[in-house]
């Protein structure tokens, strides 16, 4: 066996391989610049000080004469992370709110969550940025969202350099700096950080999580999916695992994805680290978990006396773990809400059933999670691995409007669901039938004890979230609670220090700004349980409602608009139409007692430091609106074309590089070709089972009807409109549908005429079209059609549902 060296090498050498003296900080023990094994042979290797990634390629160190058997060979030393690094499991859920779980006092079993947080720390006063890409984008880089594009979630970006939904690249992820230290770097769940204008086939792919650092990705892009028919991706390539396999769930998949990767790379390489960054989609909507659990959690009881006495529940729990010290009271109920005592039976019956299945989400997400940290521990990995576990992103969402929606992009669309029509659904709730979402009363009540909701910033309610950290030999004080405030942004500096490795001064040639973010490190001491946090001021600002955290004082707005209902209405000024509240948080942690009256000098220090830290860090134009910026123009594949052509086949196009037939007249040709046989199957299509259109031939029953030329538009899966008309004979054919629309604006109806080889076929009438968007986790196919369907009786079919015959030639064109 050979003898394995630590060699101190030459400042020469050193100079050579990039590297200068390194200051150590964290915790693994100091290291000095150094390589293991025989310098040059292909088994040594180097730590190095990281000030440039990835380092200069060293100069050879060998000898190199006219015969090979002259000279002498010499490798670079493969770069390792410094002695003691840890494994990282980076754990954060979706939506989940504060007092959702029952390591947080919440009703809902989170065995897993409960298991980090009595092996290591509760953190009670963590904070993100209170919607999903913004906390995603601060999480990964370690800076505030603003400073990296995110100032709103990406599907309303804007061109602003805070709102642009871009992550500069001189702002590197921690994924970048730890896989350049030698680390294998994975993202599994949701990826909410890939503009939405970047999100095709055709890249780039730069700010797709294979190019901000991680190595292996899988997962969905955008603010949601489907956990039973996912827009899933392996790195850059669309992947479609669930087609004939009825009961596949995402949950369950992304953690048997996951426990293999761990286990592939420490059987092939036991001292290679791993950072997994694991973000499942639970519990955003839609809720689907499996049967299983939803039975389990229905049977359980947990919310049938509703979500009033739930918060009494909840807070009683949290004050018995101390979760919320004894001073800590219950904020009020909102009177913008209903009393749970004010609803009839019927209502009570279906908000029942929609907040069992999103229990039923939340302790399946939990299950799952806990079947990935049990893989560390059989790996043998658990004492070497940090693993801190978010539960969510935000506060809980109140997105599904006040009574609910069986189809989440009602909501989007701005299109209440009335209690009465859901019952339609309320047997197959949660299952792939549904696209679900709970009525905004559940969300104030997940978020106890505090007020308001995700989107919202200004309040704990829409920013609290309970966070468990663990890393056994490191954090001692088993089982503690920590009070200190932090921030989403506090986690990259937390790993840095934890894993010996400095932020770099350039990436990729490119000088790197600061990390913005504060360590938590200091609070593992026990010493340090109650010391005063290090991280002593901070900005919170979503869509112009903000507020200022310093030193124990809040000072924040009232908001103005309510989340859960979503509108174009026009919103108050975005500086003088707002009120400002201020609070003690030191003393009132659940912002109950309202100051601003009694201490007006204070709040105008609180409102002047927040304008000060939004020039500082990008925030300003402020802009309140919400709706009105989902279709705001952006760059795009599409910008400015009226005319699209395509032929054969064509599959997981995102919207954003689709012909957009939103909100405007149209014309689809479609020349195809008909064998003998006959054909069927899909021509065109975007959209799916809860919203979108379908050009095809209809498949028939027993062979009768099969051929028929239809073209179908889903309305949110409430209304289906159709037109149809003959079955198409052997050759070619020219198909068109035009549709006129009544006018400009939002959702405006129209008449849509159907022509075969000139002759018109069909002509019917729609009341209103989609306004705002087709479901985000479909696509735009020709040829096929994954995911789902857009028919659900009349006219249905299996995807893929591919065209039989052959399509020679496919043109849009768009009008006004």
């Amino acid at each position: 066996m050979r003898r394995r060296h630590v060699l101190h090498i030459s400042r020469g050498l050193l100079a050579a391989l990039g590297f200068t003296a390194l200051t150590t900080i964290g915790c693994p023990a100091a290291f000095a610049q150094a390589v293991t094994g025989e310098a040059g042979s292909p088994g040594a290797t180097t730590t190095i000080d990281g000030k440039q990634l990835p380092p200069a390629t060293p100069e050879f160190g060998g000898a190199i004469k006219e015969k090979a058997s002259e000279s002498k060979p010499w490798w670079a030393p493969r770069v390792v992370p410094p002695k003691g690094a840890p494994n990282v499991l980076l754990i954060m859920t979706d939506d989940q709110g504060f007092g959702a779980p029952s390591t947080f006092g919440g009703v809902i079993p989170t065995p897993a969550m409960d298991r980090i947080a009595n092996e290591g720390l509760r953190f009670t006063n963590f904070h993100s940025t209170s919607p999903c890409s913004p906390s995603r984008a601060a999480l990964i880089t370690g800076r505030n969202h603003h400073s990296v594009g995110a100032g709103v979630v990406g599907e309303i970006a804007t061109g602003y350099p805070g709102y642009d939904s871009i992550i500069p690249v001189e702002k590197g992820t921690i994924a970048t700096i730890l896989r350049e230290h030698g680390y294998a770097t994975s993202w599994f769940g949701k990826n909410h950080n890939t503009p939405s204008y970047q999100s095709s086939q055709a890249g780039p792919f730069h700010q797709w999580p294979t190019g901000m650092g991680f190595d292996y990705f899988y997962g969905f892009v955008g603010g949601d999916a489907s956990q039973w028919q996912p827009n899933l991706f392996r790195n850059t390539t669309p992947i479609y695992p669930f087609e004939g396999k009825p009961g596949w769930n995402l949950e369950t998949a992304m953690a048997d994805e996951a426990i293999q990767y761990m286990k592939q790379l420490k059987e092939i390489a036991p001292d290679k680290p791993f950072f997994v960054y694991y973000v499942p989609g639970a519990t955003h909507a839609p809720h689907h978990p499996t049967p299983e659990w939803v039975k389990k959690i229905s049977d359980m009881h947990l919310f049938d006396e509703g979500w009033n006495k739930l918060r009494e529940t909840i807070f009683a729990n949290q004050k018995r773990l101390g979760i919320m010290p004894e001073n800590a009271k219950l904020t009020p109920w909102p009177k913008e809400l209903p009393e749970w005592d004010s609803l009839d039976l019927e209502q009570k019956k279906l908000f029942i059933r929609q907040a069992d299945v999103y229990g039923a989400y939340l302790a399946y997400a939990d299950n799952e999670i806990g079947r990935v940290i049990q893989a560390v521990d059989d790996l043998g990995e658990l004492d070497n691995t940090l693993i801190i576990y978010i539960g969510g992103d935000n506060g809980a969402s109140a997105e599904g409007m006040l009574n609910g929606t069986p189809n989440e992009f009602t909501t989007f669309n701005g299109i209440p669901v009335p209690v009465k029509d859901q019952f339609l659904w309320y047997p197959f709730w949660g299952s792939e039938r549904t696209f679900p979402h709970f009525a905004a009363g559940w969300a104030w009540a997940m978020d106890t004890p505090f007020k308001w909701v995700k989107q919202v910033p200004s309040h704990f309610g829409g920013t609290s979230q309970g966070v468990a950290m663990s890393w056994p030999g490191h954090i001692k004080d088993i089982g503690g609670i920590r009070r200190q405030f932090h921030h989403i942004i506090d986690i990259v500096p937390t790993l840095l220090e934890a894993t010996g490795i400095p932020a770099p001064d350039t990436i990729n040639g490119i000088v790197q700004r600061p990390i913005e973010g504060t360590s938590m490190a200091y609070t593992w001491d026990k010493a340090n349980a109650t010391v005063p946090t290090r991280h002593t001021t901070q900005y919170f600002e979503m869509l112009g409602n903000r507020a200022i955290y310093d030193n124990g004082w809040v000072a924040a707005t009232t908001p103005a608009t309510r989340p859960w209902e979503l509108s174009t209405a026009q919103p108050p000024d975005v500086i003088s139409g707002y009120k400002w509240e201020l609070y003690n948080v030191d003393d009132d942690p659940t912002q109950f007692n309202d100051l601003a009256a009694s201490m007006p000098d204070k709040l105008k220090q609180m409102q002047d430091l927040f304008y000060s830290e939004a020039k500082k860090y990008g925030v300003l134009p402020l802009d309140n609106s919400t709706l009105a910026r989902w279709n705001t123009p952006r760059p795009s594949l599409t910008s400015g074309r009226t005319e699209f052509t395509y032929s054969g086949e064509l599959s997981g196009v995102p919207p954003s590089a689709a012909p957009s037939t939103l909100n405007k007249s149209f014309t689809i040709t479609a020349e195809v070709e008909i064998p003998e046989s006959g054909a069927e199957g899909m021509i065109v299509t975007e959209g799916g089972r809860f919203g979108g259109y379908g050009l095809f031939l209809s498949k028939g029953e027993f062979g009768i009807g099969r051929g028929r030329v239809v073209f179908l538009y889903n309305l949110l899966d409430l209304k289906r409109t159709t037109w149809e008309g003959p079955e198409l004979e052997p050759g070619k054919h020219t198909i068109v549908f035009d549709f006129t629309s009544e006018g400009q604006g939002l959702g405006k109806g129209g008449t849509g005429v159907m022509s075969v080889d000139g002759k018109e076929v069909a002509r019917n009438t729609m009341d209103h079209t989609m306004p705002v968007t087709f479901p985000e986790d479909e696509s735009f196919d020709v040829g096929l059609d994954t995911r789902t369907g857009v028919s659900l009786v009349e006219y249905r079919y299996d995807t893929p549902f591919k065209f039989t015959g052959t399509i020679d030639k496919l043109t849009f064109k768009l009008g006004q």
